[in-house]
């Protein structure tokens, strides 16, 4: 017997599956040094949807937030999660992408790259395996597990052998939706621990309320390595929390050894952090216990959830959930993890919202029946084929084969605004979220940025002394434009926002009034005045009035509405044309826009013959449900 080793997962998959994956580089920093010197095999510190969110909804780099550990956390390993031929993000990549970003994170400090395949395709684990054994790290492969008429102990051990034919160092038992049970993990760890000969960690959820005891049949079972978060983000959608595991194991022949005062230190400091910023705590829902019919994963169900809200729908979470199995199975019974659960997820909720089964369906879940994803793990119907893709081709070979090399010409595409190799491949992977986020930085670059505060300051205060937080982010106030045009900047209005804002706490504030922005910062240095600048105008978003619109639409003129909350791309890609302009004619069936909702890109096709009268909002605009997008003349 030897002792367990621990992953903490808290600055990746704990907050990602609690908090929405919203903990920030600054609400990190103070803790690190804590982290670095508790004795864990590894901090599970980047990938998944870190990434994604970090540029999305943080407006910080997530390259920056990786270096930064790195030069702070010296003694233990760092890990990322790393979803196959995808990256962190939601879709397959070039090879020569792939092979680019797995040699960047490997520079700028990765030491074990969990890798993993949605659909267990092990042909979109090649070329990551691949690139990670060519940079001398740490390649730990993973077994997504999930339960199925398809999915049995047989198939889960020969994924294994191949894995290991293929060069992995380690296998993981990803068990992101929390269904494996005590005795079917310690069954699964026996098999693998005899059959395979590698190094074996367990990844499991706290969803359904198994995982603490699934953990400890795994350490009985032989299991070489747990993933464990920090109590303030364990329970619920998370893991188990370390604290439990470590006392659990206490005295056994799997002691862990770590020291269960320092980590509740930790944990009161990530406990301040919740408190600060409103997080949740881990609690298991009734909804929750459900996952062993519909199996959405930890990462998923607080995401999931918001996404509900944003749709306006989260009355209907309970159809949802009871849609989702049966989508599923229509799609040959993928496991439930990213990309597949926001593809089976997104089109459960389209299925509910519209009324009709498979009447939208994104782009994602069109190229998922296609092959485009991999190899279904069952067979798909042909009536469900047919109803979402047609006639189209399904491929069956390895996705990646069809993808042309994109390296070179995302760098060409990037040559004006950077060419940093970390940016071009953010570029690369989000592009209309990466441009915004470059402008964003650009525009921040010679503006004055709180800058991370160090241990030195903060953690005396908040780890010992258990104070409130002193991290206090930038507030941020904006208020849309009016679409009125007939009111000036009045003086008196300025002159007491300035005052209110010199008797607040706020540390900036922005107001955006018909053509003119306001910025107000307070100063860090001697000067007295709180208004920082006042900008000059500023062209407002295009917008039809709610009676302008309704005045165009007659019998011949109809409006297309937005059929979800989201973002309004006019174009496949930042240097498309875009699919319709004014005076366009359209047919049925073509495409209109996208709308990029819940992480996937639904394609908006016209529903009758026209001519294009207007276009009612802007490129990446984000738009609200039922807002009017175009007025089509009919012919």
């Amino acid at each position: 017997m030897t002792k367990i080793k621990i992953t903490d997962t808290s600055l990746r998959d704990g907050h990602q599956s609690l908090w929405a994956t919203r903990m920030t580089t600054d609400d990190m920093s103070p803790v690190l040094d804590k982290l670095d010197n508790i004795g864990y095999h590894s901090l599970e510190v980047w990938g998944g949807a870190t990434f994604d969110v970090s540029i999305r909804y943080l407006n910080e780099d997530p390259w920056e937030r990786l270096r930064f550990i790195r030069q702070r956390v010296k003694k233990t390993k760092l890990q990322m999660l790393l979803r196959g031929q995808n990256l962190v993000g939601y879709a397959h990549y070039a090879d020569d992408v792939v092979e680019k970003f797995v040699y960047k994170a490997a520079e700028n400090g990765i030491d074990i790259f969990r890798v993993f395949d949605a659909l267990n395709d092990i042909r979109n684990l090649e070329t990551c395996m691949r690139a990670v054994k060519k940079t001398g790290q740490h390649v730990q492969a993973c077994l997504v597990y999930t339960t199925s008429p398809v999915h049995s102990m047989k198939h889960f051990v020969q994924m294994a052998l191949n894995l290991k034919d293929m060069g992995a160092d380690s296998i993981c038992i990803k068990d992101m939706a929390g269904l494996l049970s005590p005795y079917v993990s310690f069954e699964l760890v026996t098999l693998l621990k005899e059959k395979v000969g590698l190094p074996i960690q367990l990844h499991t959820h706290y969803i359904g309320g198994l995982a603490v005891v699934s953990c400890i049949k795994a350490a009985e079972a032989g299991v070489d390595i747990i993933d464990t978060a920090s109590v303030t983000m364990a329970f619920g959608s998370s893991q188990p929390p370390v604290e439990t595991i470590v006392r659990a194991l206490q005295g056994s022949p799997w002691d862990t050894g770590l020291n269960l005062h320092d980590l509740f230190q930790i944990a009161d400091y990530f406990e301040q952090i919740r408190k600060h910023k409103g997080f949740e705590r881990g609690v298991t829902k009734i909804s929750d216990m459900k996952v062993f019919e519909h199996q959405v994963p930890g990462g998923m169900i607080s995401n999931f959830v918001s996404q509900l809200e944003e749709q306006k729908a989260s009355n209907r979470l309970d159809e949802v959930l009871e849609e989702i199995p049966k989508v599923r199975k229509d799609l040959g019974y993928p496991p439930l993890v990213t990309p597949t659960s926001q593809i089976v997820g997104t089109q459960a909720v389209l299925n509910v919202l519209m009324g009709e089964r498979y009447k939208l369906c994104p782009g994602e879940v069109k190229d998922y029946v296609r092959g485009l994803y991999g190899k279904p793990p069952a067979v798909i119907d042909k009536s469900i084929i047919e109803k979402i893709i047609g006639n189209d081709e399904v491929i069956t070979g390895r996705p990646a084969d069809l993808i042309q090399p994109a390296w070179e010409k995302g760098k060409q595409e990037m040559a004006d605004i950077s060419d940093n190799e970390e940016d071009i491949l953010t570029y690369l992977l989000f592009p209309q979220v990466a441009l915004k986020f470059f402008e964003y930085r650009r525009l921040r670059a010679n503006e004055d940025i709180p800058q991370i505060l160090s241990v030195d300051e903060v953690s005396r205060d908040i780890i010992e002394n258990k104070e409130d937080i002193v991290i206090k982010p930038i507030s941020k106030v904006r208020k849309k434009p009016s679409v009125r045009g007939d009111e000036e900047m009045n003086l008196d209005e300025l002159r007491e926002l300035i005052l209110l804002f010199d008797q607040t706490s706020i540390a900036e504030l922005e107001v955006q009034k018909d053509d003119y922005r306001i910025c107000l910062r307070k100063s860090s240095g001697n000067n007295d005045n709180p208004a920082s600048h006042v900008s000059s105008p500023v062209s407002a978003p295009k917008l039809i009035p709610p009676q302008v619109a309704d005045e165009a639409i007659n019998d011949r003129i109809v409006a297309v509405h937005a059929p979800m909350v989201g973002t309004f791309y006019n174009a496949s890609s930042p240097d498309a044309k875009p699919f319709v302009q004014i005076g366009d004619h359209v047919s049925k069936g073509q495409t209109l826009c996208i709308l990029e909702a819940m992480k996937l890109m639904n394609e908006i096709k016209a529903e009758f013959d026209g001519t294009i009268v207007d276009t009612a909002v802007e490129n990446a605009e984000a738009i609200e449900y039922d807002q009017v997008l175009f007025l089509i003349e009919k012919d």
